[in-house]
């Protein structure tokens, strides 16, 4: 049992509303909501589930903005890892709420199209900071440390700002106005972002430790990872990357008749689509793994399928082959996948005679990226740097120095959204470092509330569709998901559990007349129990269930299985059922 507290112990939280940070509280928001759990930036996703389901956009896409930096870019290429987490896709639920074309929906759908300030959290410290890198990472971490107060510089390689999201993804997928206008929100905080400056050969990393306070490296992964095929030198085998990089800058790229794309990720699939539209004849993906191993949605897998673009899972590499130095056929073999290995991936086996030949006068290698260390030769911080890399679940910062890592550069090439985590952790290290103590901290936030407005007819509803361009109409610049029309986002928005609002039942005040029981939608959301299980810490773990009348000691709401429609509520005559919102947040610690 748990220790002696004045708030009873079969309550879920340690209070009944305020600001709380007992293990049970963290525990429950981590359970409970279990998409904000899984999202790499803790964005408040049924916060905003259920501002659009009011039609409150604004409200939605600020707090998309606070937490994950770029709402509308990330409602059309994040890769969801909240998705598979949320409760309507369990078991027997249907499928998940679109959390992501939400997120589209909140940035379409605001009256207000300018772009949106955040109000500043410190008042100016003084202190200075250089970051290396203008992608999701290093943008992140700067509008961060702004909103800290402190003055913070982006130092950017390209032209202009943005990474990956304007080098590497292409318009049809992701409008560049979309990410300008969310990369001018983060200038309107004040950070200063200076593009064509190369860390390296316009100024050194040494210059920009001694001018600055601390300096955070996000400089990305942009060299391109090439295994050593034979053939691989053959004019028309290259890097996708590359590839990706002249067609987003160009708006064109020359292109062969029989492009062969290799792997399994966002990367080769843009390279496919990108070579389709820019005229190659027949475009292939070859993957070495199996879709259940794939980094991208389904959804993505049947685009290539309605733009004729044909998937090969399980064929692996052998060599490629060439006239005149020309690369003309690619060499595959048939695969089998082996058990798991510590990560957890399976290793193909290759089956025996089972080589294959196509016809490929390109070859496009979506084999990954690390980072470019070339530009730290001869520094004194190139070992460390390395080293830093080397352990992505260490802390940002290299050493006890002014030093510090995020994003791709500090994970390896992953995604926007973990980037964007990353760096938002990035920024919270450098402010300790930079403050001498620790100025914010997450804690949990326990609100009264009247209802929810759900009812059990929202669980019926499916997912809404997203509209997408017709096929004949796809051109590199041409957004495919055209973004689903306002009664659409507002239904889908209702799907929502609304997991952040908590029914509990005060057993001292019931007067076990079963009313509760007669009106519940669900078999197990309301349970007759003997007895609740605690853990060390307080926190409950489970319940043993009553089998008659003689055991049967207290009611129960099972947060996992109440729809938060609030029935049992309304039938009950002694109101000794409450509802309470539950969101976990990150507010200034005590001076």
């Amino acid at each position: 049992m748990p220790k002696a507290s004045s708030y009873p112990a079969e309550f879920v939280l340690s209070r009944p509303h305020g600001v709380v940070r007992a293990p049970k509280d963290f525990d429950w928001v981590r359970k409970n909501i279990p998409c904000q759990a899984a999202c790499p930036a803790g964005t408040d996703i049924p916060g905003y589930l259920d501002a659009i389901a009011h039609r409150d956009y604004a409200e939605a896409y600020r707090i998309n903005l606070r937490d994950n930096v770029f709402p509308a870019v990330l409602g059309r290429v994040c890769t969801r890892p909240c998705e598979p987490a949320c409760r309507h896709g369990w078991e027997g639920l249907g499928e998940p709420v679109a959390i992501c074309f939400s997120k589209r929906s909140a940035a379409d759908f605001q009256a207000r199209k300018a772009p949106v300030k955040l109000d500043p959290l410190f008042p100016p410290t003084g202190k200075r900071i250089a970051i290396i890198g203008g992608g999701a990472a290093g943008l992140t971490v700067a509008r961060e440390l702004a909103l800290w107060g402190h003055q913070a510089t982006v130092f950017e390689r390209e032209s202009v700002p943005g990474g990956l999201m304007v080098l590497g993804i292409p318009p049809f997928r992701l409008p560049r106005d979309i990410v300008e206008l969310e990369i001018e929100q983060i200038r309107q905080v004040g950070v200063d972002i200076q593009c064509g400056v190369e860390i390296g050969s316009h100024r050194s990393l040494e210059d920009l430790l001694a001018d600055h306070d601390a300096v955070v490296v996000a400089a990305g992964t942009h060299q391109p990872v090439v295994p050593e095929w034979p053939g691989s030198e053959l004019n028309g085998v290259e890097h996708g990357l590359g590839f990706l990089r002249r067609a987003n800058q160009d708006g064109d790229a020359p292109v062969g008749r029989h492009v062969v794309v290799i792997g399994g990720g966002f990367t080769a699939v843009d390279c496919a689509r990108t070579a389709q539209r820019l005229g190659a004849e027949n475009v292939a993906i070859y993957y070495r793994r199996s879709v259940a191993e794939m980094y991208i949605s389904e959804h993505e897998l049947q685009e290539l399928g309605n733009e004729g673009i044909a998937f090969h899972p399980l064929s692996a590499p052998v060599a490629f082959d060439g006239d005149a130095g020309q690369v003309t056929e690619a060499r595959f073999t048939t695969v089998m996948l082996g058990e798991p290995d510590a990560s957890g991936r399976r290793a193909p086996i290759p089956l025996p005679d089972s080589e294959f030949t196509v016809p490929a006068d390109q070859i496009l290698l979506a084999t990954g990226q690390q980072p470019d260390m070339s530009w730290l030769a001869h520094t004194a911080e190139a070992a460390s740097l390395s080293e830093a890399h080397a352990q992505p679940g260490a802390s940002p910062q290299v050493g006890n120095t002014g030093l510090f890592i995020a994003g791709d550069f500090a994970l390896g090439a992953l995604s926007l959204i973990d980037a964007i985590g990353h760096a938002k952790a990035c920024a919270q290290t450098v402010d300790t470092y930079l403050m001498g103590r620790k100025r914010r901290q997450e804690v949990v936030v326990i609100e009264d509330a009247a209802a929810t407005g759900r009812t059990r007819e929202m669980d019926e509803i499916p997912r809404q569709p997203m509209p997408t361009l017709p096929v004949e109409e796809r051109t590199l610049n041409a957004e495919v998901e055209v973004g689903q029309d306002e009664e659409a986002a507002v239904t889908e928005a209702q799907r929502c559990y609304l997991c952040h609002y908590k029914y509990e039942i005060d057993n001292d005040l019931c007067i076990y007349c079963d009313r509760c029981l007669k009106v519940k939608p669900v078999e197990n959301c309301i349970v007759k129990v003997s007895a609740l299980n605690y853990d060390e810490a307080g926190r409950i773990t489970g319940y043993e269930p009553s089998t008659s009348s003689r055991d049967y000691n207290l009611l129960f709401i099972d947060q996992n299985e109440c729809i938060r429609c609030g029935a049992c509520a309304e039938v009950c005559p002694v109101e000794c059922i409450s509802l309470q919102k539950v969101s976990l947040q990150t507010r200034k610690t005590a001076e």
